[in-house]
C-alpha cells in the first residue's frame, strides 16, 4: 500500500484546503443553508457522471413545486442521492452507526428506492455477475469479482474502513476505499454514485469535515475520462500512486473552490440585502422573501407565501420590487404559476453543473456507461 510520505506536500495542501472549508462551515451565519445547497450540487454532479441530464435548477424546482417539464427520471435519481446522503449521515450521527457494510446497504436502498434502478435489488448485494461496458463479461471493459468472492472482498473493505490491520490517514483511506468499492462493484446498479457517497461519508465519519460541504464530483466530472482511466489502471497495473495524486489534487482544488464559492455567496447576500433596505417601506416583506430565496433560489409566489406565512399579494409585490432591483427574474414565461429565480445566486450555484454534452446518447456505446 502506498505511504503518505511520497505525497507529503500534496497531502498537506489537500488537508489544509479541507481544514479551511471545515473552519468556514463553523463560522457561516447559516451553515444549514450552505449544507442544503452543497449536498444538492454534489448530488447533481455525481449523477451526471453516470449519465443523467438533470441540472441543479431542475432539482430545486422539482423539490419546491414539482413543476411539469422537469425530466422526472433524471431528477428523481438526483433527489434519491440527496436522501441517501442524508440517511447515511443521520444513521452515523444520531443513531451511532459505524461506517459499515450494513450502513452502505441501507444507503443503497435509499439511493435506488424510486425511479430508475428501483428494480435492481435496492439495498441488496448482487447475486449474479455484473460487468462494465460490452454486452457480456467476455467483451466487457471491466468484470468485477464473481459472486462467490464478494463476501471476502467486502469483508476486507469493511476491515480497512475500520483501520484493520493498521490505521490509514483519512484522505488516503478515502482514496483507496473508493477504488476498492468501485472495483468490487457489489450492487447491480448505483455503484458509481454510492462509491462517491462513500467518500463523503468517510470524511464526515472521521471528522475531516463536520458537514458534507465538499462536492468532489465536480472534479471527477471535469476530468471524467482520466477518472475512469485511473480507476482501471489501479485494477490492471496497480497504479495506486497516480490515482492517489489525482484524488488529493481533486480534494485540494475542490476544497479551495468550495471555500471561494461560499465567500462569494455571502458577499452577494449582504450586497443585495443593503440594496433592498434602501427601498423604504416595502423593504420589510422584500427582505423576508430575499431571505427565503437563500434556501429556495427558484420558487413560486404560492410556495414562498406558504413558507413565509404571508399573503400571495404581499409576496407578489415583493417579487416585483426585487425584480426592479435586478435581484430576481421571472423564468417560466407563464402568467400563472410563475417561477422566480435569484439570478446571481443561481448562476454561482450552477457553476460546473451543466449536463455533459450528449451523455445520454453515448450511454449504450461508451465503455464507461452504466453496467449491464
Amino acid at each position: 500500500m502506498p505511504s503518505v510520505s511520497g505525497f507529503q506536500s500534496l497531502y498537506e495542501e489537500a488537508n489544509r484546503a479541507i481544514g479551511r472549508l471545515d473552519g468556514l462551515s463553523m463560522m457561516l451565519p447559516e451553515p444549514s443553508l450552505f449544507l442544503y445547497m452543497y449536498i444538492r450540487k454534489e448530488a447533481v454532479l455525481s449523477s451526471q457522471i453516470e449519465g443523467t441530464q438533470s441540472s441543479l435548477s431542475e432539482l430545486l424546482l422539482f423539490e419546491d413545486a414539482n413543476l411539469p417539464g422537469v425530466p422526472l427520471d433524471d431528477v428523481q435519481e438526483v433527489s434519491n442521492y440527496v436522501a441517501a446522503l442524508n440517511h447515511g449521515l443521520h444513521r452515523m450521527r444520531v443513531d451511532g452507526f459505524p461506517l459499515s457494510l450494513r450502513l452502505l446497504r441501507e444507503v443503497h436502498g435509499v439511493l435506488l428506492a424510486k425511479g430508475r434502478g428501483s428494480d435492481k435489488a435496492p439495498g441488496e448485494f448482487r447475486r449474479s455477475q455484473n460487468w462494465i461496458g460490452g454486452s457480456r463479461p467476455g467483451n466487457a471493459y471491466y468484470v468485477p469479482p464473481p459472486v462467490e468472492l464478494l463476501a471476502e472482498c467486502l469483508g476486507a473493505l469493511e476491515k480497512f474502513l475500520h483501520d484493520d490491520p493498521v490505521p490509514t490517514p483519512t484522505l488516503i483511506k478515502a482514496a483507496l476505499a473508493h477504488v476498492q468499492f468501485e472495483t468490487i462493484h457489489p450492487f447491480l446498479d448505483g455503484n458509481g454514485r454510492l462509491g462517491r457517497l462513500l467518500i463523503t461519508l468517510l470524511l464526515c465519519a472521521e471528522n475531516a469535515l463536520h458537514e458534507p460541504l465538499l462536492y468532489l464530483s465536480l472534479y471527477f466530472k471535469s476530468h471524467r475520462a482520466e477518472y475512469y482511466e485511473l480507476l482501471q489502471k489501479v485494477r490492471t497495473e496497480g497504479a495506486w500512486e497516480n490515482w492517489i495524486r489525482f484524488f488529493l489534487t481533486g480534494i485540494k482544488e475542490t476544497g479551495e473552490q468550495a471555500t471561494a464559492t461560499a465567500t462569494r455567496v455571502l458577499k452577494l447576500f449582504e450586497a443585495d440585502r443593503q440594496r433592498i433596505q434602501a427601498i423604504g417601506k416595502p423593504a420589510g416583506s422584500a427582505l423576508r422573501v430575499h431571505h427565503h430565496l437563500h434556501s429556495k433560489p427558484l420558487t413560486t409566489v404560492q410556495s414562498a407565501a406558504r413558507a413565509l406565512n404571508l399573503t400571495e399579494p404581499t409576496v407578489r409585490a415583493s417579487f416585483r420590487n426585487l425584480s426592479k432591483l435586478g435581484v430576481t427574474h421571472e423564468v417560466s414565461g407563464r402568467q400563472r404559476g410563475q417561477v422566480f429565480a435569484y439570478q446571481a445566486y443561481v448562476r454561482i450555484l450552477n457553476e460546473g453543473t451543466e449536463p455533459l454534452a450528449s451523455t445520454r446518447s453515448a450511454v449504450g456505446a461508451h465503455p464507461l456507461s452504466r453496467p449491464a
